[in-house]
């Protein structure tokens, strides 16, 4: 193997460097093996020592003559000699190669002098010195004996130190007049020594080495010890002066491998040569302990390496070749590579799999974590500190920074060293978005899947490499090839839904894009890889911690239930009863601990910043992309958007709005203060395009999600009681002109999710009560509430599905409260509860428990709503007084009222009452504010004196008389009620005069409501006839035939003209018969007086 290896060598390419020729009195030297040629020079100077600004005027060193300069310096280098006498002076200092000497000396070498000529020879007989070899020849075993304990590669890595001294003094002193010779000779020397060194990092077993040396710590391993010194702790600011010869002093490494990279020009040499060094290098990753960048052990471990890799890739031959190994992609072990293991085995991974979540470094939520709720606010953010430094260091440090290694330098030195390094790049970046597609899904084993912290710190280096195209003006943003996904393969999209286009839409659209798509850029590739492994890696990262909350509130409730339930002490279930609560706390711990944790890396405020910013870009971007105009922000987009949705944008995978809702959801949620100086206009614009155009996005859970985060904007944050978004929305033009057509747009939209959990999945998103309430003082949206009141059909419409919904929520809201008076009322009596069965009361609680869970969030959202249409009432009147509005209207505040004031008002008192949300003072207050509202309309009037089935003057005098005592309302105000009250009794005595009809033909009567018909129409497929007003109502709420369930609009229904003309001529008739018969009884009573 040896031979073979030195053949290789002796076939590899001529020096360029011109050789000194022997003189006259120096005959040449015929060596009985060819030695290798020459390689090249490396062009890269030897690291120079520091000099003083200023020093004094040196005297002139005197020349010497070249042959002596030449013997001088190879003995040096070298640390050999052809002279015992030489090698005794020096005390074996320099070895004495006592059969190169014969040799030579038989061939008719004169003198020994050493010489450029036979230093290939002198390098070789000194590798091939064996200090353990067997010699009877006593002068030879004192060679061996004086030779020093080193390995091949310390001895040659002295010769090259040796080599850049002899350098730094010829430069410096020219000590002999034949600078070129003498230059000739150094970089003869180099490229030796640099070309056995290669040999043996790949073979260290080529020449003897120390026997108390095991092979698997030499060569490339060798060379691995100083790379690991280049810690950005410990890497001095100048070469140390205590560093041993055979050592590479920190600021040595580079140059060592920019030489090493000049002799193997070679890709496939270069490769042979460092590939072991690089894989070694990798794999001290993966002994890092389950602290990881928390552990002192760990951290001083990964530093190394990142010092380490940073050191390669910075010779761009070396940089080529690391993209160039199987093991880049995580290939040539004899698996499959696979989404879990791709972290282990690609050459990066290793490095990307550092962080703070708990699932693979365990030991970060126990060592700085532990009993959270021991733990001070200071010392949690203490902690959350040191380890945000140690992740910036770890994923994207600054380009100024002198002391911290980056991950992201790495990438990115890799990206400039050539077209292929790049390319090569980018495939490591889409074999991970590849292979982890299964991580967006609803249940995924951790362990089937890349962990978090690869995902994440993967991600923060795509976003820096975002960073250069995404300029305050988005003057790069065109860029960005809507074509894309016709042409890449990057990014597999055939199990991904689209916005708003089916897979054969899809299928199509690529067929018919790819003639006008171009060869995907870089700014193009990183956009969309970006997006896709934010899906994969940050977004689902968020859900995982979303789940830790959630995991908390089950362990939460079952601590709740276990310790609640006294009915165990003192039983023989007492010991299992009090393990299960330590349990459960025990588990509440770790999980707090691991929220801990993740909140670390999740919401470290570089790498938040960094996202808002790409979201940011992504959401003007994805307007931009449906803009007519193709130009948002400059102007920005008219709203709302045309009906004709763009397919480049129906095409798009629905992840990536998805991902910017989620992203912005999250950050409202968790991190408002994020928010403080970027990302708030671009969230709100984002929100209200698609909110007031909302049949650009197919799936309204995504839309829901859209007004969940404004919602979370406009909670109270800080000192701001509006929340981060208050403002914004208050003064942004965009805001003032959208927002309220947004909300009433999408309160229309989701009452029709298509599931069939529809009817309960609209009121989590109708929360607009608190958006409008952030906005409500100020005029200019106000004003835009009465213009929209304009478009009548549209606003009814949003009125109608406002009372569906207080009807709704009011009723189950105190229906469930009832039943938790009833059941607290009953636990009450201790004695008649204790004597009840333990089954029984274990029944009653849980359902109690049921109760109060879903009680608050309907009492919330109830009082919200009445709260909206109290503000509504007092701005617009007009169409709450239409005739499919205004009677539905009053019966929902005359039930309501009766709940709050009637008979069965004592079921309402409930112990804790705030625990429910439940303030029953203000939901009676905001009712008697709609009433006096609308006291002065006469429709409103004639509506509620219609209300046969709630309406009671005696509620209205309990109501007048709590709002007097407690008090709601002013005098005034209660004057207003009085009076309203008094109208409508005026109106219930004309009332039934008027309606006092007799019998009425069933044909005449309204099949839903059973009163008479004032407008029949026929229905056109069921053929039914109802009341115009009545199928107006309906078809409010519902779009369907209520007979048949076909779809309807109300222009399809047919005026039945003949039918309305016989219920005229009836209602007449009956009316005149009634005067008639008054007219009569009138006379009479006349005549009789």
């Amino acid at each position: 193997m040896r031979a073979k290896r030195l053949a290789k060598l002796q076939a590899g390419p001529t020096s360029n460097s011109p050789t000194p020729s022997p003189g006259p009195s120096t005959p040449v030297a015929h060596p009985k093996q060819k030695p290798p040629p020459i390689p090249p020079r490396s062009t890269t100077p030897p690291p120079q020592r520091n000099v003083p600004l200023k020093r004094k005027s040196a005297a002139p060193v005197p020349k010497v003559d070249y042959q002596t300069w030449e013997n001088d310096t190879i003995s040096t280098v070298l640390k050999v000699t052809l002279s015992k006498s030489t090698a005794e002076a020096t005390e074996y200092d320099l070895v004495w190669l006592k059969h190169l000497e014969a040799e030579l000396e038989s061939e008719g070498y004169p003198h020994m002098i050493l010489t450029s000529d036979i230093v290939d020879r002198l390098l070789i007989t000194r590798l091939e010195l064996d200090a353990q070899a067997m010699s009877d020849d006593l002068e030879y075993v004192s060679v061996l004996a004086s030779l020093p304990p080193q390995s091949v590669f310390e001895y040659l890595v002295g010769c090259w130190k040796r080599i850049n001294t002899a350098k730094s003094t010829l430069l410096k002193k020219n000590p002999v007049s034949e600078t070129q010779q003498a230059t000739a000779l150094l970089d003869k020397l180099r490229d030796l020594i640099i070309s056995y060194t290669g040999l043996n990092l790949q073979e260290p077993e080529m020449f003897p080495q120390p026997v108390d040396r095991p092979l698997s710590t030499l060569g490339s391993h060798e060379l691995l010890t100083p790379m690991l010194s280049l810690s950005a702790l410990s890497t001095p600011l100048y070469a140390s002066t205590t560093t041993p010869q055979t050592t590479l002093a920190p600021t040595e490494v580079q140059p060592f491998l920019q030489d090493l990279a000049a002799r193997f020009t070679d890709p496939d040499e270069l490769l042979n040569t460092l590939s072991t060094l690089v894989r070694a290098l990798v794999v001290h990753s993966l002994i890092i302990p389950s602290e990881g960048i928390g552990g002192s052990g760990g951290d001083s471990t990964w530093r190394g390496v990142i010092g380490g890799m940073e050191a390669l890739v910075g010779v761009k031959p070396i940089a080529e070749m690391i993209t160039r190994m199987p093991q880049w992609l995580g290939e040539g072990f004899g698996v499959e590579v696979t989404a879990a293991n791709f972290e282990r085995l690609s050459l990066m991974g290793p490095l990307l799999r550092l962080g703070t979540f708990s699932r693979e470094w365990p030991g970060i939520a126990q060592t700085y974590f532990s009993d959270p709720t021991k733990r001070s606010r200071a010392d949690v953010d203490s902690s959350n500190a040191s380890l945000r430094g140690t992740l910036k260091s770890l994923q994207a440090s600054d380009f100024g920074s002198c002391s911290l290694s980056s991950l992201f330098q790495i990438f990115n030195t890799l990206v400039r060293t050539s077209p292929e390094a790049r390319e090569r790049v980018l495939e490591y970046f889409a074999a991970v978005v590849r292979l982890n597609v299964k991580r967006a899904g609803m249940q995924v084993e951790p362990d089937t899947v890349a962990s978090d912290s690869f995902m994440v710190n993967l991600q923060s280096v795509l976003l820096r490499f975002a960073e250069p195209f995404m300029d305050a003006r988005y003057t790069k943003m065109d860029r960005i090839d809507p074509y894309y996904f016709s042409v890449s393969t990057r990014i597999d999209l055939k199990e991904e839904t689209r916005i708003k286009a089916t897979s054969d839409e899809a299928a199509q659209w690529v067929e018919e894009s790819k003639p006008k798509a171009a060869t995907p850029n870089f700014i193009s590739d990183i956009f969309y890889l970006c997006n896709a492994l934010g899906h994969y890696g940050y977004i689902r990262t968020i859900q995982v911690y979303e789940d830790l909350g959630k995991t908390l509130d089950e362990y939460q409730r079952h601590h709740d239930m276990v310790a609640g339930d006294g009915s165990w002490m003192g039983t023989p279930q007492q010991a299992h009863a009090q393990a299960a609560i330590d349990n459960a706390k025990n588990e509440m711990s770790k999980i707090q601990s691991q929220q801990l944790a993740y909140r670390v890396q999740l919401l470290d405020p570089e790498l938040v910043f960094r996202y808002i910013g790409f979201t940011s870009f992504a959401s003007t971007w994805l307007i931009r992309s449906v803009d007519p105009r193709g130009m948002h922000p400059n102007p920005v987009v008219e709203l709302p958007l045309p009906k004709d949705v763009p397919m480049t944008f129906r095409v798009l995978p629905e992840f990536i709005i998805e991902d910017v809702v989620e992203f912005f959801l999250f950050v409202v949620r968790h991190s408002p203060e994020s928010l403080d100086l970027s990302g708030k206009d671009e969230l709100v614009i984002f929100a209200l395009t698609f909110l007031t155009s909302t049949w650009y996005i197919k799936n309204p859970f995504l839309k829901a999600k859209i007004n969940e985060a404004v919602f979370y904007g406009v909670l109270p944050y800080g000192n701001d009681r509006h929340g981060i978004l208050g403002h914004t929305l208050n003064t942004h033009p965009v805001a003032l002109k959208n927002l309220i057509p947004a909300l009433t747009h999408f309160y229309i939209e989701v009452e029709q999710t298509g599931a069939s959990s529809q009817f309960y999945d609209k009121f989590s998103a109708r929360n607009i009560a608190y958006i409008l309430k952030a906005v409500w003082d100020n005029p200019i949206h106000r004003d835009a509430l009465n213009k929209e009141a304009q478009n009548v059909d549209k606003f009814i419409r949003f009125i109608n599905l406002m009372i569906n919904d207080v009807t709704y929520l009011m009723d189950e809201s105190l229906s469930e409260l009832t039943q938790i008076h009833n059941i607290q009322t009953e636990m009450r009596d201790q004695t008649a509860w204790n004597a009840r069965p333990q089954q029984y009361r274990r029944e009653r609680e849980g359902a109690l428990r049921g109760l109060e869970r879903h009680a608050s969030g309907y009492t919330t959202l109830g009082r919200s709503t009445v709260g909206l249409l109290k503000d509504f009432t007092a701005e617009t009147k007009g169409p709450f007084m239409m005739p499919e509005i205004v009677d539905k209207l009053a019966a929902m505040l005359d039930y309501n009222l009766d709940a709050l004031v009637g008979p069965k008002c004592g079921e309402l008192r409930v112990q804790d009452p705030e625990k429910y949300k439940f303030n029953p003072r203000q939901l009676l207050s905001d009712i008697l504010q709609v009433y006096i509202n609308l006291s002065d309309q006469e429709e409103f009037v004639r509506a509620v004196a219609n209300d046969g089935r709630s309406y009671r003057k005696e509620l209205f005098e309990a109501a007048m008389e709590t709002a007097r005592r407690v008090p709601l309302k002013t005098e005034a105000e209660i004057g207003v009620v009085r009076s309203f009250v008094s109208k409508v009794e005026e109106m219930k005595t004309t009332i039934e005069a008027e309606e006092d009809l007799g019998e009425i033909p069933d044909d005449f009567l309204d099949p839903l409501m059973a009163t008479i018909m004032r407008d029949p129409v026929t229905l056109p497929s069921s053929r039914a006839v109802i009341d115009r007003s009545t199928i107006k109502s309906h078809l409010l709420s519902d779009s369907k035939d209520p007979f048949n369930r076909v779809p309807l609009v109300i222009e399809d229904v047919i005026s039945n003209v003949e039918l309305k003309a016989q219920i005229d001529a009836f209602i007449t008739e009956r009316r005149n018969k009634r005067l008639t018969i008054e007219e009569g009884i009138v006379k009479m009573d006349v005549s009789m007086d």
